[in-house]
């Protein structure tokens, strides 16, 4: 089969690799229909998440047909359409058991790498590097999907791909950070970032209950999207500074909760940013956490700051003295997504979300290496990039 691999900084190729094999009774084999390239995936593409190696197949945001199921799959049946989440569960834990799906202790089976890294080890995950797991991902014509039972989510033949798809990992993770922050009717929200992540946040705090989103990026489609498609206020942070611009909106108190759905490769101005940049090129930082620091510095006293950004490993220069002084809560996490599929599927089937409205291009998967560049790179008004490996 087809599959988009990964061979070093900025270097991915589409190549001929075996197909996939049932290797435990508890697989399904899906071939794959529809499969994005996630923000989190230029992460690997820049080379700054460990235990990467030349081959790997990337790839965490997919749906499709099930092909093949083992012989201890009871929930699934060949011909199901399903969506697949991104961690992998094995939903009998101590932390499946309590919904906390991105942390099983069971699908990892590079757990020792984990814990070197952060101390314990989170979840395996499809696509992302030989630290959670080395599972190969879903840009690909097929993929292996372990414990079929308990993550893949079939879904209605009236719904599109464009509509489902996202309920993989970005909706979810959008709609967990909203929830995060406890939100309120008359609270204000800001998110950083308005990606694709920012803009499921955006419209995820308005369902919960938030008055106001105001919304900071650089970027004047993601902007322009953040105020027509998601209702947001918005920040351009070249043209304004944000901690400035935030208090005046907010009568001086600041945003009940902030949003970082930037995360580790953070841009930004001033003097702390080029430090970051410095550090970060010279891999002294793993992370550029600019994001980070200004939400907890905008944040309202007794506030929320909620991270659905991927961070790597370690940042530098965190003003934890405000944290802790201000009584700020941090909320973060890789998303439970299996325990928000069913109930945003039945949103989308309502009408109140439309994932779709965040793609701006449709590629086949041989152009791969062309839709990593324009994401990456912000060209061709690129926010979100989904691929067709059978077109």
């Amino acid at each position: 089969m087809k599959a988009t691999c990964w061979h070093g900084v900025n270097d991915v190729r589409v190549e001929q690799v075996p197909d996939p094999k049932i290797i435990n009774q508890g697989d399904a084999i899906i071939k794959i229909s529809s499969t994005a390239i996630c923000g989190s995936d230029l992460h690997l593409y820049d080379g700054y998440v460990p235990a990467m190696q030349a081959g790997d197949i990337l790839g965490h945001e997919f749906m499709g047909e099930v092909v093949e199921v083992g012989s201890k799959v009871g929930k699934l049946k060949v011909g199901d359409r399903v969506v697949v989440p991104f961690p992998i569960a094995c939903g009998q834990c101590f932390f499946c058991e309590q919904k906390l799906f991105s942390v099983c202790e069971n699908s990892n089976p590079n757990a020792h790498l984990a814990e070197k890294m952060w101390g314990r080890s989170a979840a395996g995950i499809f696509g992302y590097s030989h630290l959670t797991g080395g599972y190969a991902g879903g840009q690909a014509e097929y993929a292996r999907v372990p414990y079929a039972d308990v993550g893949p989510l079939v879904v209605p033949p009236d719904l599109s791909d464009e509509k489902v798809l996202f309920l993989s990992d970005i909706l979810p993770t959008g709609y967990m950070a909203a929830e995060a922050c406890d939100i309120e009717p008359g609270h204000v929200v800001a998110v950083w970032g308005c990606g694709p992540v920012g803009q499921f946040a955006i419209q995820s705090a308005y369902l919960l209950g938030a008055e106001r989103v105001i919304a900071i990026d650089r970027f004047p489609e993601r902007l322009q999207m953040a105020r027509e498609v998601s209702r947001a206020e918005t920040i351009n942070y070249e043209q304004l500074d944000v901690a400035d611009a935030l208090r005046q909106m907010t009568g001086g108190r600041g945003p009940d909760a902030c949003i970082d759905a930037v995360g580790m490769e953070a841009h930004g101005t001033g003097l702390t940013y080029a430090y970051d940049r410095i550090k970060h090129a010279m891999r002294m930082e793993s992370d550029r956490p600019t994001a980070l620091r200004e939400a907890i510095m905008a944040c309202r006293n007794g506030g929320v700051v909620s991270v659905p950004g991927v961070y790597g490993g370690f940042s530098d220069k965190i003003p934890f003295g405000s944290v802790m002084n201000r009584s700020i809560t941090i909320k973060t996490g890789q998303t439970h997504v299996q325990r928000y599929m069913r109930p945003l599927l039945e949103r989308i089937v309502r009408g109140e979300l439309d994932p779709a409205c965040v793609i701006t291009h449709h590629l086949d998967l041989d152009d791969a290496p062309h839709g990593y560049e324009i994401f990456k790179n912000k060209q061709e008004q690129c926010v979100k990039v989904v691929m067709h490996p059978h077109h």
